[in-house]
């Protein structure tokens, strides 16, 4: 074959396609040694790279690791600090000046509660007011220790004028109520004898409505009558105490001052309290023309007003001629003292009062008695029961009142 010559045009091209087998693969063999050579040098930067990152972590780690010991040990230095000591006293201080407070407001109210009891409450006046001085001196461990003493003292005057009540001889022993009108008769039920004032209405000739010092509803320094009020201003021949309500005396209701918070309608046909009764668990008797009505709950009771009167509270003493009621560590309920009820037998309504007695004890008296249902009322300074005058009372003005009036 003639060789092209070095001018020729193709001269070159025929120099790369004839190459001679061994330098085509010594420059293949070359070109991937270049370049596993370049993969090499750059795994290696790559690697450097990480090596680099990873001790900068390290550094950055540590550094935060130096800041948050520095932390930990500027709190502690803080904690030892004496406006930190300051502070947990000062906290200390007014958890038991909170304590104290309320031990002493709840003393005050037993205070008063054994004055509806006791003549002479000198000794027990004079004790408060040395817990009232320890108070205003700031001396609160002191007040503390003279106020548990107080209380019990106060229980103890308390539990001894229960002990010594006695029925008068004068008053004949009957567990037959009153088929009209008023009795004082000496109960014998199953856990003892117990002095009872009790009135009836029957009501085929008699209407049983519930009065209210307010015309609608209220929620504090709220207006009072005598249950004598009630009675003269409604022409009624009997009357007894109703609901349970905040006494303006206590310290403990002064944002509540003779408020109530149970369901209620007066003769008004006016609810009271009506929305925040709609769950109520408080049982309730409801008065209507010639017949008397119970619920457990009273939010099992709407709001109709064809009924006379309705009224609540608890708890419930009697359903269906059986106690319902044992006691429910209630040291109000537990204690002895006069205790108001409003009770039916058939188609008579009973209103009453079972003296030196617990609530639960009530219920066994009632019981005894023949009644089929009943609900405790209020109690205590508010028991007062009418019948052509005071029976039991006058006790304080209170927010509402059953009354008896005829047909």
């Amino acid at each position: 074959m003639k060789a092209l010559p070095k001018s020729s045009p193709h001269y070159h091209l025929s120099l790369q396609i004839h190459l001679p087998p061994l330098a085509a693969k010594t420059i293949a063999f070359l070109i991937i040694i270049l370049g596993m050579a370049m993969v090499a040098m750059w795994i290696v930067d790559t690697v450097t790279m990480l090596e680099q990152e990873v001790d900068y972590t390290k550094k950055e780690n540590t550094k935060l690791a130096v800041v948050m010991e520095t932390v930990v040990a500027e709190l502690a230095a803080m904690k030892n600090e004496d406006q930190y000591l300051r502070n947990n006293k000062l906290e200390a201080d007014i958890k038991q000046i909170e304590t104290t407070y309320k031990d002493t407001v709840e003393a005050y109210e037993e205070l008063l509660k054994l004055k509806e009891l006791a003549k002479d409450t000198k000794k027990f006046d004079d004790a408060f007011a040395k817990i009232l001085t320890a108070l205003s001196k700031r001396n609160y461990d002191e007040a503390a220790k003279n106020l548990t003493a107080l209380r019990k003292e106060i229980q103890t005057e308390r539990d001894k004028i229960a002990a010594s009540f006695v029925i008068p001889l004068n008053v004949a022993e009957s567990n037959a109520p009153p088929g009209n009108g008023y009795s004082r008769q000496k109960v014998s039920a199953s856990i003892g004898n117990y002095l009872v004032d009790i009135i009836s209405g029957n009501l085929s000739s008699t209407r049983v409505i519930v009065d209210t010092a307010s015309a609608s509803e209220c929620k504090n320094d709220c207006p009072v009558l005598s249950l004598g009020e009630y009675v003269a201003r409604n022409g009624a021949y009997a009357g007894i105490n109703g609901s349970y309500f905040c006494p303006a005396s206590y310290p403990s209701c002064a944002d509540k001052k003779n408020s109530f918070d149970t369901l209620l309608m007066n003769k008004n046909k006016v609810y009271f309290n009506s929305d925040n009764n709609v769950y109520s668990t408080v049982p309730a008797a409801i008065f209507m023309s010639g017949s008397i009505r119970w619920v457990g709950r009273s939010l099992e009771w709407g709001r109709d007003t064809s009924p006379d009167s309705m009224i609540a509270n608890q708890p419930m003493l009697l359903s269906g001629g059986n106690v319902v009621f044992g006691g429910d560590g209630d040291p109000k309920k537990g204690s002895k003292g006069p205790r108001s009820f409003v009770a039916n037998r058939g188609n008579i309504v009973y209103i009453g009062v079972v003296h030196n007695a617990t609530v639960a004890e009530v219920a066994h008296v009632l019981k005894a008695l023949g009644m089929e249902y009943a609900i405790n009322l209020d109690s205590g300074g508010s028991t007062a029961l009418w019948y052509s005058g005071y029976k039991v009372g006058p006790g304080r003005n209170i927010p509402n009142a059953i009354l008896f009036i005829r047909k």
